[in-house]
């Protein structure tokens, strides 16, 4: 909606304590401020509010039209959201729902508020779903360093092993040597990653965020066919392949690690970023 509409019931929210007349009159409304994906400036609407158990859920329906709202471009760039209910207001972290999750929880709105039925018939697009969760105390800037800027950071340290891999694969001198070295280490460090997630930093936000359950099972999944590959690799590298299966091999480990590291940074890194402590793994953590 323009700003022109949103203005005076964002006005008459914050001076009635919630309450306001009009269209909206009886609506179980809150405001969410989003920072702009563009601008990085501050941008308010107001919306219906849904409440399931400990979380919101708000809808993107933009009143049926084709695209979605700029809020909701603004919170898949800045997860980082202000809720204003009329009786507080609180920092949330907002986690769009996805696949079979956010079909029951669009069942559950439409039990509650069926004219969003009506919106959605009114449009092509899959109208999301997202929940809002309360922010952890002590998270945002108030951190020396956002973590999910650290698993991004991570995973350029094994782009760049990688590329060192690529590089020492029939580079001289003493070429097996060097290639088996540097397998093993890159390997073995890419094993212990992957194993933290499994064991620590997934169970921590599949319990932080119950709507990534899918999102995580991808994950977990991409770990499975990454391990194949890498073992092949090492299969290859120990038992002498020629150079040329060496880069073969290589290039789809590389392949499928890219995919897998951009997939995981789109969809965790702005929530890893809303958490005020890392679930990075203790070494007595690990199996």
């Amino acid at each position: 909606m323009p700003a022109s509409f949103n203005q005076p019931v964002i006005d008459e929210f914050r001076a009635n304590n919630g309450k306001v007349g009009g269209p909206f009159e009886g609506s179980d409304l809150l405001l969410l401020t989003t920072t702009g994906a563009r601008t990085g400036e501050r941008h308010t609407s107001p919306l219906g509010r849904l409440p399931d158990g400990d979380r919101i859920l708000v809808v993107a329906s933009a009143g049926g039209a084709p695209r979605h709202p700029a809020w909701y471009h603004n919170l898949l760039a800045d997860p980082h959201v202000t809720v204003e209910t009329g009786a507080e207001t609180y920092e949330a972290v907002a986690v769009p729902l996805n696949g079979a999750e956010r079909d029951r929880a669009f069942a559950r709105v439409l039990e509650i508020a069926p004219g969003y039925g009506d919106y959605q018939r009114m449009t092509t697009r899959t109208i999301p779903v997202v929940a809002l969760h309360r922010a952890d105390p002590g998270s945002g800037a108030t951190r020396a360093r956002a973590i999910g800027d650290e698993l991004r950071e991570l995973h350029d340290g094994f782009r760049q092993e990688l590329a060192a891999l690529r590089a020492s694969a029939g580079a001289p001198p003493d070429p097996a040597r060097r290639l088996r070295e540097h397998c093993l280490s890159f390997c073995e460090a890419l094993a212990r990653h992957h194993g933290g997630e499994e064991y620590v930093v997934f169970p921590h936000l599949r319990e932080r965020f119950p709507e990534l359950e899918e999102v995580l099972d991808r994950l977990r999944s991409e770990h499975v066919v990454v391990d194949r590959l890498r073992g092949e690799l090492q299969a290859v590298v120990d038992g002498g392949g020629r150079p040329e299966d060496v880069r073969a091999e290589i290039e789809r480990l590389a392949a499928e690690l890219e995919a897998h590291f951009a997939h995981e940074e789109e969809r965790l890194v702005p929530l890893l970023n809303s958490l005020a402590t890392a679930p990075w793994p203790s070494p007595s953590q690990l199996p």
